[in-house]
C-alpha cells in the first residue's frame, strides 16, 4: 500500500491562500497524466501558510492553483455567456451541457460544477469544507513526520492525474486519504480518484474539493448514484452494462463474443474507459453531463464508444487480438474516431429505459451476485465463464453455439451454469411432462430442431407455473427480457420491440397500474400448426407482493400503444406460445411434435424457420443453483 510521508520543513515556495500548499519530493512523470497507487512512499513537504505561492490564476478565476495549465485543451468558441446562466431551469442546464457549454469558460464550469453539486439531495450528515480542513490539520499539520497509507479500497487502482500539476496530485492523495477517514464504509470504488481529480480542476481549494465530492459520495436521490462504492455495487453496475450493450449494441456484442472468452471481463473495465482511457477533453465533456444526468448518461456514452468501436474494426483484424487491451486504445486515441462532439451526439441518440428501469436491473444483478457470494473482491474470470466447453453435451446445439446463446442472457443468469431439464429424446413428447420438468426453473431457455436441421429458440424470463395464476383461463405472462432466435442456418436474436425503441412505451403511473385481463381460450384452443390471427388481449401478471424487488422490464410498467406488443409466453394444455400479435413467434402442440413459427408484434421477429414444422428434437436447459 502507497504510504504518505508528510514532514514541514520551510520551503521557498509558500501556500496560497486558505490552505498550505503540499509539493511532491518524488521522482515523477506527469507527462502520461497516469499513476499508478503502488509501494513505494512519497514524501510530501508541506509549507507554511506564511509564505506566498506565485501563481498565475487569471485564466480561471477563483480555480487553477492545481492545474498545469500548459497542458490543459485550449478553450471552446463560444456565443456570448448570459449573465443569468445558473439560474436556468434544469432541463435548459442540461441541454447547455450537452452542447459543450461551460467549455468556453474555465470560471463558469467551475461555477456551475459547484452550484450543481450543492443541490445534489444527500444524507444530512454530510462532511463539508470545515471538516476537512479539521481533519487534515490533524493529519498532515503536525510538525513531525508520519506516515498516512492511501485508503484500502484504492489498492491496485489507477489514477488519471490529467492536467493537475505536481501540487494538485498531492492535493488529490490528501482528499482521497480524508475521504477513506470520515467515509469508512467505502470499501470498493476504482473511479473516485479520477472524479476528485476533474473536480480539482476547477475547486477553489481542496476543501472545496472534497465538500463537493463528499456530496456526490453521500448522494441519496432515488433510483440514482454517482459513485459505486463497494465490489458488489461496481460489480452489479458492470453487469447491467453489459445487458445494456448485449440489448443496444448487438454487432459489437456478437464481435466481443466471438472473439473474447470472457465477454464480461471486456465490459467490466466500461467505468475505466470514461475515466480512465478518455482524453482530458473528452472526459471533462462526459463529466459536465454527468453532474447533471447521473450514472445513466455513462452508460449512454460508454455504449456510444462500444458501437464506433464496432465501426472501426473487422472480425479478421481481430482474431488472435487481446480485445480488452484494444478497445482501451481505441478509447485513448478516441480523436483519431470521431470528436467530442460527434460521439455525444451518438450517446444520446441511444433511447435508453427510464433510470428507475436501469435501477431495478442493477438491483437484480445485485442480487444474484449476493447469492452467488460475490461480494468481495475476486478475480471475475472465476464465476464469469458459465458453458463448460469440455463437458457441455446437448443434441442440438454445439458448446460454441450455447456460448453465443449464453451471451445474450441477461448478465445475472449468465453467472450460471446451463442445466438440461428437459429433452424429448429423454423425457419423451409429453407436454404434461414438459411442464413437469420445467416448473420451479425460472428463466429457461427453450431450443428446437426441425426435421430439416433448423435451430431455433426462445428465452424465456419467468416460471412456466406463472400459467396456472389465472385458473382455467389461458393467460400470457412474461417480462420484456424474454426473445427468440436462431442458431441455424443463420445465428440471430429478435428482442422485445420496445427494446429498440423504448420512447413508445411511456412508463405508468403507480394509480394506473393494469390488473389482470383474461385471454380469450380460441388463442390456445386449436393446433398451433394451424393457428389462425392472434388475439388483441393481453393478461398481466398479478403485481407482487410488496417485500419483493419488481422485475426489470415488467410489462405493468409501461402504457404500451398495443396489448399485442406484449405477448411473451402461454401455456395450457393444447400447447405453448411465444410471442403474439399478428403471428405468433413460436407455437408448439400438446404432443410436442408439430409447430408453426409467424412474424408477431411482441418480437418484431420474421419466421424462425420453415412457417410449419416437424419437431426432430426439444431441449430445455435451466440455470444451475438459481
Amino acid at each position: 500500500m502507497l504510504q504518505v510521508g508528510l514532514s514541514l520543513p520551510r520551503s521557498p515556495a509558500g501556500a496560497a491562500s486558505g490552505f498550505p500548499v503540499v509539493e511532491l519530493a518524488e521522482g515523477k512523470n506527469m507527462g502520461t497524466g497516469q499513476e499508478m497507487f503502488g509501494s513505494s512512499p512519497v514524501t510530501v513537504v508541506i509549507t507554511s501558510e506564511a509564505d506566498n505561492w506565485d501563481i498565475d490564476t487569471s485564466s480561471c478565476l477563483g480555480c487553477g492553483e492545481f492545474v498545469d495549465w500548459d497542458r490543459m485543451p485550449d478553450l471552446e468558441p463560444q456565443a456570448r455567456i448570459a449573465r443569468d446562466i445558473l439560474s436556468k431551469p434544469p432541463k435548459e442546464l442540461k441541454k447547455l451541457a450537452r452542447e459543450g457549454y461551460w467549455a468556453a469558460s474555465r470560471t463558469l464550469r467551475a461555477q456551475v460544477y459547484h452550484q450543481l453539486i450543492q443541490q445534489v439531495a444527500c444524507r444530512l450528515v454530510t462532511p463539508d469544507a470545515l471538516v476537512y480542513r479539521d481533519v487534515a490539520s490533524r493529519l498532515f499539520g503536525k510538525l513531525s513526520v508520519s506516515s498516512h497509507p492511501l485508503p484500502e479500497f484504492l489498492e491496485g487502482c489507477s489514477m488519471p492525474t490529467y492536467c493537475l500539476n505536481v501540487e494538485g496530485v498531492t492535493a488529490l492523495k490528501k482528499i482521497l486519504i480524508c475521504v477513506g477517514n470520515l467515509f469508512p464504509d467505502i470499501t470498493y470504488s476504482p473511479i473516485l480518484p479520477s472524479v476528485v481529480a476533474l473536480l480539482l480542476h476547477y475547486s477553489e481549494d481542496e476543501a472545496q474539493c472534497f465538500e463537493n465530492i463528499s456530496r456526490l459520495i453521500a448522494s441519496n436521490a432515488p433510483h440514482a448514484s454517482y459513485i459505486d462504492q463497494s465490489f458488489l455495487a461496481h460489480q452489479a453496475s458492470c453487469m447491467t452494462f453489459g445487458d445494456l450493450a448485449n440489448k443496444h449494441c448487438p454487432a459489437a456484442h456478437k464481435l466481443i463474443a466471438n472473439t473474447s472468452e470472457n465477454v464480461f471481463e471486456v465490459y467490466s473495465e466500461w467505468l475505466s474507459w470514461l475515466f480512465h482511457d478518455l482524453p482530458f477533453n473528452y472526459a471533462i465533456r462526459v463529466f459536465d453531463v454527468y453532474l447533471l444526468e447521473g450514472q445513466k448518461v455513462l452508460y449512454r456514452i460508454a455504449l456510444a464508444l462500444l458501437k464506433q468501436y464496432r465501426l472501426s474494426v473487422t472480425s479478421a483484424e481481430l482474431e488472435g487480438t487481446d480485445i480488452k487491451a484494444d478497445l482501451q486504445a481505441f478509447v485513448q486515441n478516441i480523436a483519431e474516431h470521431v470528436t467530442v462532439d460527434k460521439l455525444l451526439e451518438k450517446a444520446f441518440g441511444i433511447r435508453l429505459f427510464s433510470r428507475k428501469e436501469i435501477w431495478l436491473l442493477q438491483m437484480a444483478n445485485r442480487k444474484a451476485l449476493m447469492q452467488r457470494g460475490i461480494t468481495m473482491v475476486q478475480s471475475r474470470q472465476s464465476f464469469h465463464l458459465a458453458v463448460d466447453m469440455q463437458n457441455f453435451s446437448s443434441s442440438i446445439v454445439t458448446a460454441q453455439e450455447m456460448r453465443i446463446i449464453w451471451s445474450w442472457i441477461p448478465e445475472r443468469f449468465s453467472l450460471y451454469p446451463p442445466l438440461l431439464l428437459f429433452s424429448t429424446s429423454e423425457d419423451g413428447c409429453s407436454l404434461q411432462r414438459f411442464y413437469t420438468c420445467c416448473e420451479g426453473y425460472e428463466p429457461t431457455v427453450l431450443l428446437i430442431k426441425t426435421t430439416e436441421g433448423e435451430v431455433c429458440g426462445a428465452f424465456l424470463s419467468s416460471d412456466w407455473r406463472e400459467r396456472k395464476k389465472s385458473g382455467a383461463t389461458s393467460c400470457f405472462f412474461g417480462t420484456g427480457e424474454c426473445f427468440v432466435f436462431t442458431v441455424r442456418p443463420e445465428t440471430e436474436r429478435y428482442e422485445w420491440v420496445f427494446i429498440k425503441k423504448p420512447e413508445l412505451a411511456k412508463a405508468v403511473p403507480r394509480s394506473r397500474q393494469r390488473s389482470p385481463s383474461p385471454v380469450p381460450a380460441s388463442l390456445l384452443g386449436s393446433s398451433p400448426n394451424s393457428c389462425g390471427t392472434s388475439s388483441n388481449h393481453l393478461t398481466v401478471p398479478t403485481p407482487q407482493r410488496r417485500d419483493r424487488l419488481s422485475p426489470f422490464l415488467a410489462i405493468r410498467h409501461f402504457l404500451l400503444p398495443s396489448k399485442t406488443a406484449s405477448m411473451f409466453m402461454s401455456g395450457s394444455r393444447e400447447g405453448i406460445v411465444i410471442g403474439g400479435g399478428g403471428g405468433q413467434a413460436l407455437s408448439l402442440d400438446a404432443n410436442l411434435l408439430w409447430g408453426r413459427t409467424e412474424h408477431c408484434e411482441t418480437f418484431d421477429n420474421p419466421p424462425l424457420c420453415q412457417e410449419n414444422f416437424k419437431v426432430q428434437l426439444l431441449e430445455v436447459w435451466g440455470f444451475q443453483n438459481t
